[in-house]
């Protein structure tokens, strides 16, 4: 699976050499935003911390009709995500340079909420989590929808070293479908096999489901990470529920597990919380207080943590 990956991307970035980009735009927007968090274990008195982003696109069409998209983002005075983007009938091929999710990380928490999942937030909750293995100079291709149907592939390869780093890679598959006979109703899969450490072979599943009806969204999460140590393996479920008070505000309620199953000596992180989101024209205020019991697996680490912030969009 992996060959036949490399060798579609290859084929097609080198047919490109052929065409040239005429009538290129250029465009510019950006953000700013002020935030305060509380992790539960802060080692500082200053909570407070400021985003700011400028994000640059050129775009153009080749004489054989593809859609070329070049996007690079400054954050905090340095250069952060960029990347280019092919479209065409076959849907696009993104190479991200920097930045980017794998076909499985675009989804590992789909459940509801209105903020921040129910394990964000809080210190060392977020660091055992199945969420893929996104890399630099990965490829993501994603076809355009038919009959409801979307799908996504990622491929990387690891960087050559004389430790044998060449040999590393990690090949994502998803797919979603949004069934036209069921207004409001979403349902996504991906796998993905992760051996960007060399000899060892991790392989992950996650799935949603998520139905909208009126002003209510509710949905839930799983996903499973097989790793060659049994201890290892992790198991995840996630559930929660939002509700759009008006077109300007929705607040969100969201509860998840993660275990390590095969490993009697962990504790179950346990998580919920409450979040909420305001928009007011470019202007966003956003919320969350979550509260995680054995965060990171550590029955010694139960711990309540809440982030609220004001965005800017220019």
């Amino acid at each position: 699976m992996n060959k036949l990956v490399k060798i579609g991307a290859t084929a097609l970035a080198g047919s490109l050499v052929a065409f040239s980009v005429n009538a290129a735009e250029m465009s510019v927007s950006g953000g700013a935003s002020i935030t305060y968090s509380n992790t539960g274990a802060d080692t500082t008195n200053n909570n407070f911390t400021m985003g700011d982003s400028l994000n640059f696109s050129a775009s153009g069409e080749t004489d054989g009709g593809l859609n070329i998209t070049y996007n690079m983002e400054i954050d905090g005075g340095a250069e952060d995500d960029h990347s280019v983007v092919i479209g065409g009938d076959f849907g696009t091929l993104t190479f991200h340079g920097g930045g980017g999710s794998t076909a499985l990380s675009a989804i590992d928490d789909k459940s509801p909420n209105a903020y921040e999942e129910s394990w964000d937030v809080v210190s060392g909750a977020d660091t055992s989590m199945i969420n893929g293995n996104a890399q630099s100079n990965m490829f993501v291709f994603t076809s355009n929808a038919m009959n409801g149907i979307t799908l996504t592939a990622s491929y990387f390869r690891g960087n050559g070293t004389a430790t044998g780093k060449s040999n590393t890679s990690g090949t994502s598959l998803g797919i979603t479908y949004a069934p036209e006979a069921v207004e409001g109703l979403t349902l996504g899969y991906a796998v993905e096999e992760d051996e960007s450490t060399v000899g060892t072979s991790i392989d992950e599943s996650s799935m949603y489901v998520t139905y909208a009806t009126g002003p209510v969204t509710v949905g839930i999460s799983m996903a499973e990470s097989d790793h060659p140590t049994a201890a290892s393996s992790k198991e995840f479920e996630a559930g929660g529920i939002t509700y759009a008070v008006n077109d300007d505000f929705s607040i969100g309620y969201n509860v998840s597990k993660l275990t390590t199953p095969n490993d009697a000596t962990d504790a179950d992180q346990d998580a919920s919380g409450v979040s909420f989101s305001y928009t007011m024209g470019g202007m966003t205020v956003a919320g969350a207080v979550n509260s995680v019991d054995n965060a990171g697996f550590s029955s010694t680490a139960d711990r309540d943590g809440a982030e609220i912030g004001v965005s800017f969009a220019f």
